[in-house]
């Protein structure tokens, strides 16, 4: 297996990683995670992968790389809208944690995507989203799910990890079949 480059590797990762707390309703830093701080995280996750698939839809250079791209790119702005709108429903704030360093680090992995191209992209954006989802599912099953309040919030969260476990699935299937 190819490894990450560090800077990739974190990108993908770090907003979860300080959802993995040694008291599950903890972060690291101390701070409760609660329902409009995960919301916020739901919301971040999925549109990070909305452009991260828009971008493979238009720079990957196999049919089935676009064709994952518009996939996840679909899935994942479908259900960020469903948590909007539930949010919306339960007059939830998003709260981002504190701190927030995703928004750096999502940009520093989407240059490091923009500045490769053919199957350099194709391998590197299969990566990427093989660490993403890995990263998603453990937080949500190991953080995030357990500390969720609400039961409305906590049903939508349930629902769509099979989806996030499907995205996996595909992009480890994509790597194997396109011999990245």
């Amino acid at each position: 297996m190819r490894l990450l480059r560090p800077i990739q590797f974190a990108a993908t990762v770090s907003l979860f990683a300080v959802f993995t707390p040694p008291h599950r309703s903890e972060s690291r830093a101390g701070a409760a995670l609660d329902d409009p701080t995960i919301v916020a995280i739901f919301d971040v996750a999925n549109t990070a992968d909305i452009e991260t698939g828009t971008l493979a839809e238009s720079r990957g250079s196999t049919v089935e790389v676009r064709a994952m791209g518009k996939r996840l790119r679909e899935d994942h702005s479908a259900v960020r809208q469903q948590g909007r709108d539930l949010a919306k429903k339960l007059g939830v704030v998003p709260t981002p944690p504190n701190p927030n360093t995703y928004a750096a680090d999502h940009a520093r992995a989407m240059k490091a995507l923009r500045a490769k191209s053919g199957k350099e992209f194709d391998r590197a954006f299969l990566d990427h989203e093989i660490a993403f989802h890995q990263a998603v599912i453990d937080a949500v099953t190991g953080a995030l799910l357990p500390a969720i309040k609400n039961a409305e919030l906590k049903a939508l969260v349930e629902k769509v990890v099979p989806a996030f476990q499907s995205h996996l699935a595909m992009a480890k299937a994509l790597k194997v079949q396109l011999q990245l």
